[in-house]
């Protein structure tokens, strides 16, 4: 559930910002923020769905998700293919979310 739940905030989080993005500097008509704030409030409630004791670690995990999601974005959407670079840094930031997400904790 917690991949899912990660998955799902990143793309609601992405696609409402992009709208915000789309309106702003792309020309797009004010009505795009409509459906981006509907999306940004999907990505809060589904972040709420991770089981973990803590809201901050839950984001701080998610910020790993985020990335490797918005370099998916970046190629899916706007036809820019990222670099070894991009792919490097997401794997480093992928893996220090497993390591909070997952690591053990002392009682």
């Amino acid at each position: 559930m917690t991949a899912f739940a990660y998955i799902g905030a990143a793309l609601a989080e992405i696609a409402g910002c992009f709208a915000f993005w789309a309106w702003l500097r792309l020309d797009k008509s004010v009505w795009w923020i409509v459906p981006g704030m509907a999306s940004l409030a999907l990505f809060a409630w589904l972040l709420t769905l991770v089981d973990a004791e803590h809201a901050g670690r839950t984001y701080a995990a998610y910020g790993g998700v985020y990335i490797v999601s918005a370099l998916i974005w970046l190629w899916a959407v706007e036809g820019a293919k990222p670099d070894r670079w991009d792919l490097i840094g997401a794997a480093m930031c992928l893996g220090g979310a497993a390591i909070i997400l997952f690591g053990p904790r002392g009682s």
